[in-house]
Parts: structure tokens; C-alpha cells; sequence
């Protein structure tokens, strides 16, 4: 482990404006902590806790109200809570990844497309990029069969494992994951695991949320546990940016 962190949390507060309740909700509050290169930190805390709206403020879909993102670049330090669209857009592409348990399906794109995307985004060939994603749709258990059919068609669980060979076929600096096993079969389970400990050991930082903690129990390295806060309804309207 290097002595540099490759991100620095400080002091990171987030709060829910509910305008039609005229009051603030609050998420988390005067959040710190460091992460370096190769470490993995699981999020703790029961439902409502923020652990996924903490992960989305890293990310940047949300905005906190206090506190700062320190992300360690080649050349210095950005902090992502103060980013500009454009460096978050570009830093999402090259550096910085981020697993949900959803996938965002396009209609009539095939799996194997969706998932040899970010390879041909880097500059992979067309036929290189396709064998990769034809591996690791068949290390997550997705059925031959199923590579050049619409993964809007696919079941909750099928659509993950498109999900997370997109995700992890192009390794990041970071890497964010909410609950990614959470649709998974006990196969798919163990593959993700394989894939994150080979990850971890070629020096991507992660930051988990985990439906089965117990998964990726060899790989924690340390764990933050988050008070229990009221969190804004999914109806709340949100400070967030969209790019």
C-alpha cells in the first residue's frame, strides 16, 4: 500500500431539500476517511443508513453540502464534490467505476455490445473487444445463446451479470459497487469475487455495499459503519447533477 491515498474524503455531509415538507433530511454527516491503491473498504449500516447515497456522492450523482472528494490524479489532486462536468464525464470513463444491481438496458443493442462497449471506447478493435465480452459473459454464467440477444429481454438477475461485465471488463482506478450481488446465483456470486480479488491485487481501490458482506469477507481490508439517518423518500426532490 502506498503512502499517497488515491482518494480523500473530508468532512463529506449530504441533505435532502423536501420542498413539499419545507425541511431537510440528512443523509450522512462529516464523513472522512482515506483509500489507498489496492484497498478495499466495505460500507456497513442498516437500511437508510446513506451507504448507497454516499457511494453516489463520490460518484457525483449527488451534490453534498459540505465536505470534499479528494481524487488523486498523475499531475494532483481534484476534488470530485467541485469537479466541473466535464472532468467527472471524462474521469467516469477512464478512472472511475461504479456497479449498481441495475442495468441500463438500451433497446435492440445486443449483450455482447453493451459489454465490448468501454474496450472499443479505449481503442480496442472490434474483434477484440467482442471476445472479451464473450468471456466474461461466460465467466458470469450469461448463456452463449443469450450474447447476441437484448439484455432488456433478460431477467433481473441475467441483466446484472451483463451489468457487471460491462463494468468490470475495463479495470479503473476506483471502483464503487452498490449491492452488486444482490440478483446473483450463488455462481455469479463467486465469479465477481474472483474478478474483484484479481482486480484488487493489480492495485484498483474498491468501495462496497454488499447485499451478502460474507462474499468478499477475504477481501475487506477495513469497514465503515454508518449511523442509521432518516433518509429522503425516493419521491424527494434531489440536488443532483446529471452528466
Amino acid at each position: 500500500m502506498t503512502t499517497t491515498p488515491l482518494l480523500r474524503v473530508q468532512g463529506l455531509t449530504k441533505t435532502f431539500r423536501m420542498y413539499h415538507l419545507d425541511s431537510m433530511l440528512h443523509a450522512f454527516e462529516d464523513i472522512s476517511f482515506d483509500l489507498y491503491k489496492g484497498e478495499f473498504l466495505l460500507l456497513r449500516g442498516h437500511n437508510g443508513a446513506g451507504k448507497s447515497t454516499l457511494l453516489r456522492t463520490i460518484w457525483r450523482s449527488y451534490l453534498p453540502v459540505g465536505g470534499q472528494v479528494l481524487y488523486a490524479l498523475s499531475h494532483g489532486e481534484i476534488d470530485l464534490a467541485n469537479a466541473a462536468d466535464v472532468d467527472i464525464a471524462l474521469l467516469r470513463r477512464e478512472e472511475i467505476g461504479f456497479v449498481t444491481q441495475f442495468l441500463n438496458a438500451r433497446p435492440r443493442v445486443a449483450a455482447q455490445d453493451i459489454v465490448a462497449e468501454p474496450l472499443r471506447l479505449a481503442g480496442a478493435t472490434q474483434a477484440e473487444a467482442l471476445d472479451q465480452a464473450r468471456h466474461w459473459l461466460d465467466q458470469f454464467g450469461v448463456r452463449p445463446e443469450l450474447w447476441r440477444a437484448y439484455p432488456s429481454t433478460f431477467s433481473g438477475g441475467e441483466q446484472q451479470k451483463v451489468n457487471l461485465a460491462r463494468a468490470l471488463i475495463l479495470p479503473q482506478r476506483l471502483l464503487l459497487l452498490d449491492e452488486p450481488t444482490a440478483s446473483l446465483d450463488v455462481g455469479a456470486r463467486a465469479a465477481l469475487v474472483r474478478r474483484l480479488a484479481d482486480l484488487k491485487a493489480h492495485g484498483v481501490a474498491i468501495i462496497g455495499v454488499f447485499h451478502h458482506p460474507g462474499d468478499v469477507a477475504e477481501l475487506i481490508d477495513r469497514e465503515i459503519n454508518l449511523n442509521t439517518r432518516v433518509l429522503a423518500d425516493q419521491n424527494a426532490e434531489e440536488d443532483h447533477v446529471a452528466v
